[in-house]
Order: C-alpha cells, then sequence, then structure tokens
C-alpha cells in the first residue's frame, strides 16, 4: 500500500500546469480582492435575515441549494464561506482550462484571475450567506460540459451536474450553454471539417443536446417531486412559477427572442458593468480583436471555408451565443435580471484568452495575440479589482450608516413616553430622503451591482427588528404589515413627523407608531 506522501505525488504529478495557475490565479485573486468581506460581518438587507438560515429554497425551484450551503453550515460564516466559495471557483476555472484546451500557465493565470475578479462574483459576496453554494453551481455547470466532451458517454454525468446546478440556481445555466457552444466551435478539425455530418461534428453537437435536454429533464422532475413531497408549490418570485411550463410575458416566442438579444447587447455596452472607464473599455477591446483575429486563423488552419455546411454551423452557433448568454428571459420572462445572474459574461473574456494563447500554435508569428491577450486581461482584472472594493467600500459604509441610525431611533423609542419592553410597534422600513439625503457617492460604478448601492440597509419594518436585535442587543415587538394599514393611511398617521422629527413616534392606543419615511400623500 502506498503512503499519504506518495498518493500524494502521484496525483499532483498528474495535474497540469495550467490547472494549477488557474486554480491558485482565482483561489490568490480571490483572496485579495474579497478580503474586505472575508474579514468583516457587513451584511445586506437580505443578509440580516440570513444570519441562519436552511436555504430550503425548493419554492423558488433550488431543491439543491440547502444541500450546498449545508457543507459550511448555515450560519452566516464569511470567512469560512468565502474561502470554500473561492476553492469552487478555482476548480471551476482549472476545469475551464482543460475545457477550452489552454496549454499556457500564464493564460491559466489570466482565466482564474478573470473569473474571481468579475464584478458578479463581489455582488454574490454581497449575499456571502449563499456564495459557497452558488460556487459550487458555478463549478457543476462547468464539469457538465468537461464530462460531456471527455467521457464517452459523458452526457450522462454532464446531465446530472446540470440538474445540480440548476437545483442551486438556475440563472447558471447560461453558463454551461456557452461553454457548449464554445466546445462546438472547437469541434472541426481534420478530417471532420472536411465531412461534418459523418466526421464527428453533428454527433458532437447532439452530445452536448442530450446532456442540455437530460440535465433540465431530470431537475425539472426532481423539483416536481420533491415539491409534493413537502406539499408546497412555485413561488410567483421572480415569474419562477411560470419556468418551463411556456408561460411568456405576452410579447409570444419570437418577442421574447428579440427581447433577449436586446438586452444581450444592453446589458454588454450600457448596463455599466463591462465597461466602466476607458481602460476597461480599451481592455475589452483588445480582447475583441485578438479574438476575432486568432478565430480567423483558427478557421483557415481547419479549412472550414471548404464546406458549406459547417460554415453555416459555426455562423448559426455564433449567432445562438447572445442568445444563450440570456437564456433565463426564455424560462422565465418576468424575471429581474440582475448581477447576480449575469455571471456568465466573463466568459467571453475567458474565450477570447484562451484564443490568443492558442494562436503561437496555429501559426509563426503569432506572439502579438498573446501579448495582447495577456495585456488586456490583467488590464480588466485590474479594473475589476478597483471596481470591487468600491462597491465593498460602500456596503460597510452602508452598514456604519444604518447602525449610526438605528442607535439614535432606539434610544428614541425607549424615552418615548408610554413605552415599555414589549409593546407592540408599527412602522416601515423606508429611510427618509428628504430629511436624510443620498450620500451614496458609489452611484456610478455600483448602480449595476445589485446589493452593493445605496445608503442604507432598510427597507421594511423586519429590517429594523433583525438589525436592532442581532447588532444592537434590544428587541423590538414589531406588528406585521398588514396590522397598521388603517392607521398608515389616516390623517393622525400622515400629519406625524418623519424621524427624526419631533413627533415621529407616538403611543396610540397602546400601540407605538413610528414614521420613518416622508409619506405626506
Amino acid at each position: 500500500m502506498k503512503s499519504p506522501a506518495e498518493v500524494f505525488r502521484l496525483v499532483y504529478g498528474k495535474i497540469r500546469k495550467e490547472w494549477k495557475a488557474a486554480f491558485l490565479g482565482c483561489f490568490l485573486a480571490g483572496v485579495l480582492v474579497h478580503m474586505p468581506v472575508l474579514l468583516s460581518d457587513i451584511p445586506n438587507h437580505d443578509g440580516l435575515d440570513s444570519m441562519y438560515f436552511d436555504q430550503n429554497m425548493i419554492t423558488s425551484g433550488r431543491w439543491f441549494l440547502t444541500v450546498a450551503c449545508g457543507i459550511s453550515s448555515y450560519y452566516t460564516i464569511p470567512w469560512f464561506i468565502g474561502l470554500l466559495g473561492l476553492f469552487y471557483l478555482s476548480c471551476a476555472a482549472a476545469a475551464v482550462c482543460e475545457l477550452l484546451e489552454v496549454r499556457k500557465a500564464w493564460a491559466g493565470a489570466v482565466v482564474g484571475g478573470l473569473m474571481a475578479v468579475f464584478p458578479a462574483v463581489a455582488s454574490t459576496f454581497a449575499y456571502v450567506f449563499t456564495l459557497d453554494g452558488y460556487m459550487m453551481g458555478i463549478l457543476l455547470a462547468v464539469l457538465a460540459v468537461l464530462f460531456t466532451k471527455k467521457l464517452r458517454l459523458g452526457f450522462l454525468p454532464g446531465a446530472v451536474c446540470l440538474a445540480l446546478s440548476m437545483g442551486i440556481y438556475q440563472a447558471y445555466l447560461p453558463v454551461a450553454m456557452i461553454l457548449s457552444l464554445f466546445s462546438i466551435l472547437m469541434l472541426p478539425g481534420g478530417e471532420s471539417a472536411e465531412k461534418p455530418l459523418s466526421g464527428g461534428v453533428i454527433p458532437g453537437i447532439l452530445r452536448y443536446l442530450y446532456m442540455g435536454i437530460l440535465g433540465a429533464g431530470l431537475y425539472y422532475s426532481l423539483l416536481q417531486v420533491l415539491l409534493k413531497m413537502q406539499g408546497k408549490q412555485l413561488d410567483t418570485y421572480q415569474g419562477i412559477d411560470g419556468m418551463m411550463s411556456g408561460a411568456s410575458s405576452g410579447r409570444g416566442i419570437l418577442g421574447t427572442a428579440a427581447d433577449m438579444y436586446r438586452d444581450f447587447f444592453r446589458f454588454s455596452f450600457g448596463g455599466n458593468v463591462l465597461f466602466q472607464n476607458v481602460f476597461s473599455a480599451l481592455a475589452w477591446i483588445l480582447l475583441a480583436v485578438t479574438a476575432a483575429w486568432a478565430g480567423i486563423l483558427w478557421c483557415r488552419k481547419r479549412k472550414y471555408w471548404k464546406n458549406p455546411v459547417l460554415l453555416v454551423i459555426m455562423i448559426a452557433v455564433l449567432f445562438a451565443l447572445p442568445g444563450a448568454t440570456n437564456i433565463i428571459l426564455l424560462v422565465s420572462p418576468g424575471v429581474n435580471y440582475h448581477l447576480l445572474m449575469r455571471y456568465q459574461w466573463v466568459l467571453y473574456a475567458v474565450g477570447a484568452v484562451a484564443l490568443g494563447a492558442g494562436c503561437r500554435e496555429e501559426e509563426s508569428g503569432g506572439s502579438w495575440q498573446e501579448w495582447t491577450a495577456l495585456l488586456a486581461a490583467v488590464l480588466l482584472i485590474f479594473c475589476y479589482c478597483i471596481t470591487d472594493n468600491i462597491a465593498y467600500a460602500n456596503l460597510q459604509r452602508r452598514y456604519e450608516k444604518t447602525y449610526a441610525y438605528c442607535v439614535r431611533l432606539l434610544d428614541r423609542i425607549e424615552q418615548t413616553e408610554g413605552y415599555y419592553q414589549g409593546i407592540p410597534v408599527a412602522m416601515v422600513g423606508v429611510v427618509g430622503d428628504e430629511v436624510y439625503p443620498v450620500t451614496d457617492i458609489t452611484l456610478p460604478v455600483t448602480s449595476g451591482m445589485i446589493g452593493m448601492s445605496g445608503d442604507s440597509l432598510l427597507y421594511m419594518g423586519k429590517n429594523y427588528e433583525i438589525f436592532i436585535r442581532n447588532y444592537l442587543g434590544a428587541t423590538l415587538n414589531l406588528l406585521p404589515a398588514e396590522a397598521m394599514e388603517e392607521m398608515y393611511y389616516s390623517e393622525e398617521y400622515i400629519a406625524m413627523d418623519s424621524f427624526p422629527g419631533k413627533d415621529s413616534i407616538r403611543v396610540i392606543d397602546g400601540i407605538m407608531y413610528i414614521k420613518t419615511e416622508n409619506a405626506t400623500r
């Protein structure tokens, strides 16, 4: 029997250098860039209610999320959850390098760096209580395509991985679809370029199609079984109840497809995420030029132009990429398509690096593509590092402003005549922006990053209750929103001042009413 040291050396020796570079590039960049949230407790509004959360989100279709997040326990422990999430993402980076046949260590390192610092990851860190589960979802989506490509019947384990990924978060389906389309573009070569119907191109395409159909079917079947076992049904949140049922936005399939393509270009060029300054724009332009030229060299060497059928297939695959990127809008047209759902855009930068890294092998004199890919990727990583930390700085300020506000509010509550421990309290959650003007100066950077922008963590009465209990050590007996509906629309309430006005807190008929908004109606 081999010793542990011998087994380790044997396994380590089989790990390719580009896998190691991708893993370390992703993990180290992730630790350095996301350190503010790894070492702090700076929740966003959802995090206030998730300090302990079993992640049973089956009514949102996420039936595997409770298992994925259960590995780190259901407590919000940012350091451990963050490191575990980065481990999953680093494994995904190594798998992407193998999938795209990246064979240079520098390319593996920047692929890992890009995957770690893309702003969608920072937005996910704002919801750190579920981050490790979501990063596992990305890894499973990548493995679904890798197994399909590498194994003889790989579409079977690939389908299982896809089902589990969707069971964590359906928004990672586009990750698998884009990588599948990239892999299809890599299929033709040698004899298959001249005979695509018999040379492996069509059978290769079918493998990815089988994986997708079986994976989606397995996901949906298990979802229905688990819903029945738990006696629940899909929620209306984000239109999830219409998922995969043909429900649409009323525009029909063609209208929805047009919306998908419009949203792709609208977000890409106007979403305030990919391009935030001249440097990030320059980096993307360099990556696009590199990818285009490398793609031309790739096609010329493989003689795609010799077969019209193959050319049509390749053009169709390229045309399908924007649709695959936004497939969630077809699955659930009414979705609020925020940044947590847009991680797949980083794959275009990753694909450009992979193409640039392969140029020298395609044709002599291709070193300039390698240099442009490297420099553009490093510049983009640097830009996104700054973006992420601007967002984290504002997240910290939101917490501190909320803390200061709630200290003052709690003091006033306890000093109000008629107050006693356990008195019923009726309040809304909005902080009045007339009394407290907007002070968030990061909006030019964070406006597209969900969970990062704004001045306060307080959006509903329950936010006050949880924040005051968990961070100030006091308990409010907050009434449900419906209990104060009649009072909310009364002239007496409308006439009250907004906090910190003198008449913003009153005890009426044994109930303490707290007015924090600027509503005058």
